[in-house]
């Protein structure tokens, strides 16, 4: 879809989605190269026309690419194609080079990188974070690559502010994820920000993944997998998150399942890689981003309704789960996409 044909027609007079760049290495993986087309090629506004447009580009003129299976891919654009995007996505690659060796950009990816436009949004997934931080796009600034390759990125750029144990993280106009699936949460977590929680909740349900796990969510848990013979917490959470508005005590949880108050808090952070009380605590903020998005109740209400009690409860876990208050997170999502510059620490 070129931007000439998008802007054609009256109907679409004035009307251009917002352009997303995929810059594909050498050495990519398939997965990852595909999750921002799958995840941005999917929202629509409400007269069914895509929001954004998703282009592939390399380093080199259109042509081949090698990934790390056994096929290349077809890329169809060249490097020129960087300075008419609004955001650009690096996924990952294992063929980085001086990139991942030296923490020196190659000549051509420098030339490349050379056509981004001020302001433009950019992305990386897992060990693509290593081209924005040769380029020195992360001094000074917070980042986050795969848990295994965190302490080596540290060592080749001590300016960057590595944190280790996070999904993603989100500094405004530069976010950068974990490996694999962290891609999909921090692009679900880009189109959350650019069109609000119900746009992001339909990609999430389209493409059958979970429509929000937190930035600040740590990578992977000692035990991800309970072991099956013994009894889980799900019906738990289900029976609190049906009642979040309401006092909801650990022991009257532990009570769904008939544990004792101990065994189902170890199990429940076997289980969930957080205590019941934190569980609580994110799935409150969740209800409150969703209800200022989406209502006009007061701050007063959404904090009863959400199961914070008073307004100033939730201002102060608002503020330590997002880095704003009520008030300023519903200012952003309600201004959508005519303040892309709106930032919120993840």
């Amino acid at each position: 879809m070129s931007e000439e044909t998008i802007t054609s027609g009256p109907a679409n007079a004035g009307y251009r989605p917002h352009r997303v760049v995929v810059l594909a290495l050498d050495g990519l993986l398939p997965f990852e190269l595909g999750i921002p087309h799958r995840i941005f090629g999917r929202p629509k506004d409400d007269r069914g026309r895509p929001l954004y447009e998703v282009l592939t580009c390399s380093v080199r003129p259109p042509g081949p690419v090698e990934t790390d299976a056994d096929f290349a891919i077809h890329v169809p654009h060249g490097p020129e194609v960087l300075a008419t995007a609004d955001t650009v996505i690096v996924p990952a690659s294992y063929e980085l080079g001086p990139v991942y060796e030296d923490g020196v950009l190659t000549d051509e990816l420098a030339a490349a990188l050379a056509h981004l436009r001020p302001g433009t949004r950019l992305a990386s997934i897992c060990t693509g974070v290593y081209v924005l931080a040769a380029a020195g796009l992360l001094d000074g600034r917070p980042a986050t690559t795969h848990w295994a390759q965190a302490e080596h990125l540290q060592r080749l750029f001590p300016r960057v502010r590595v944190d280790p144990d996070v999904l993603f993280v989100d500094d405004g106009d530069v976010l950068t994820s974990a490996g694999v699936a962290a891609g999909i949460d921090l692009c679900l977590h880009m189109v959350r920000r650019d069109h609000g929680t119900a746009v992001a909740n339909d990609v999430a349900r389209r493409t059958v993944v979970p429509p929000h796990r937190a930035g600040g969510q740590a990578q992977y848990i000692a035990r991800p997998v309970p072991d099956p013979q013994q009894a889980s917490t799900t019906t738990a959470r289900a029976w609190a998150l049906g009642r979040l508005h309401e006092p909801i005590q650990l022991r009257d949880m532990a009570a769904q399942e008939a544990m004792s108050v101990r065994t189902f808090t170890r199990r429940f952070r076997e289980e969930t890689g957080v205590s019941p009380g934190q569980w609580l605590t994110q799935q409150r903020v969740e209800r409150a981003r969703h209800l200022l998005e989406s209502t006009d109740r007061s701050v007063d209400q959404v904090a009863r309704e959400a199961g914070f009690g008073t307004a100033q409860s939730m201002r102060q876990h608002l503020q330590a789960a997002l880095g704003v208050t009520p008030s300023a997170y519903r200012r952003t999502f309600r201004a959508g996409a005519e303040h892309p510059e709106s930032r919120l620490r993840t």
